[in-house]
C-alpha cells in the first residue's frame, strides 16, 4: 500500500488521569473518515512515544521539553491528599502541609508533582506506582498527595480526599514533536481550543465566496415593484419634483389635504 493509498488517521497518546472523551467525540463528529487511535501511556513514557513516532500528539503532564516539543497548556489540576475515611483531616474542608506532619506521606516513583520538600514523614520505600500507593493508604500505612484526576481514577469506597493548599500543582498540555506538525494535529488543536468547525483560525475553512456567488445573491434579491425606482420612490414623484402638483401634500398629521 502506497502512502497515497493509506487511510489517514490520528494517533493520540494520553497520560493517566486525563479524560479525552469530549475531544474524541468532537473529532469523530467532524472527521468520520479519519479514525482516532487512543493509547494510554505512563506519564514518564509520553515524551519517548512522541519522539519515537508512535503517536502524532499527546495529552501530557508538564513540564514539556520545549527544545523538541511544541505544546499548548490546557488546564491546571487541584492537588489533594488521599486518606482513609476515619483520618483526622476529614474533619476539615482543606488541609495544610503542616497538618500531615505526623503522617507517612507516600511518594510513588511515578509521582507527577514537583516537590521541593515532601510534607510529613517519608516511607521506608517508595511505591512503584500511584496505584500501589493507593493500596497502601487503604491498608493504613500512610497518605498520598496527587492531582485530583488521579485520586478520582484510583477511587475506593474506603478512602476519601481533601484539597491540599500550598502544594505543587500538575498541569496538562497538548504536545507534539516540533518538526512533525501534521494537518491532523492542527485539526485537534482547533478542537481542544474550542474552535467551531467553520472557524477561520482552524485548518478547515468554509469555501471562499467569489464574485459569481455575490452576483447570484444579488440576482436573487426582490425586484422593485412596478412604478418604483431602485431608490424606493414612485416614478410619479420623481417626475413631479418639488414644483410639480402630481402628488397631494400632507398636513402635519400625515393625511392628504384636499385640493381647493
Amino acid at each position: 500500500m502506497t502512502g497515497s493509498d493509506a487511510t489517514p488517521s490520528f494517533r493520540l497518546a494520553y497520560v493517566p488521569g486525563v479524560m479525552p472523551d469530549k475531544w474524541v467525540r468532537i473529532w469523530n463528529e467532524r472527521h468520520p473518515g479519519v479514525p482516532l487511535t487512543l493509547t494510554q501511556v505512563p506519564a514518564g513514557a509520553a515524551a519517548g512515544r512522541l519522539l519515537g513516532g508512535d503517536s502524532d500528539a499527546g495529552l501530557v503532564r508538564t513540564p514539556v521539553d520545549r527544545s523538541v516539543f511544541s505544546a499548548i497548556p490546557l488546564y491546571t489540576e487541584q492537588t489533594v491528599v488521599v486518606v482513609p475515611k476515619d483520618h483526622l483531616v476529614t474533619a476539615v474542608d482543606e488541609v495544610a502541609p503542616e497538618d500531615l506532619a505526623d503522617d507517612i506521606v507516600l511518594h510513588p516513583l511515578d509521582d507527577v508533582l514537583d516537590w521541593e520538600s515532601l510534607p510529613g514523614r517519608p516511607a521506608l520505600e517508595r511505591p512503584a506506582t500511584t496505584a500501589d500507593a493507593v493500596e497502601l493508604v487503604a491498608a493504613g500505612i500512610g497518605v498520598l498527595v496527587v492531582p485530583l484526576s488521579l485520586a478520582r481514577l484510583h477511587h475506593r469506597k474506603d478512602l476519601t480526599r481533601r484539597p491540599l493548599k500550598d502544594a505543587p500543582e500538575s498541569s496538562v498540555a497538548l504536545a507534539w514533536p516540533e518538526d512533525a506538525k501534521t494537518d491532523q494535529v492542527e485539526d485537534f488543536i482547533g478542537i481542544v481550543r474550542g474552535r467551531t468547525v467553520n472557524s477561520t483560525r482552524g485548518r478547515q475553512q468554509p469555501p471562499a465566496r467569489g464574485g459569481s456567488a455575490d452576483a447570484d445573491r444579488g440576482g436573487a434579491r426582490r425586484k422593485p415593484a412596478p412604478g418604483k425606482s431602485a431608490a424606493g420612490k414612485s416614478a410619479g414623484a420623481q417626475r413631479t419634483g418639488k414644483s410639480g402638483r402630481g402628488a397631494p401634500k400632507n398636513d402635519r398629521r400625515g393625511k392628504p389635504r384636499r385640493r381647493s
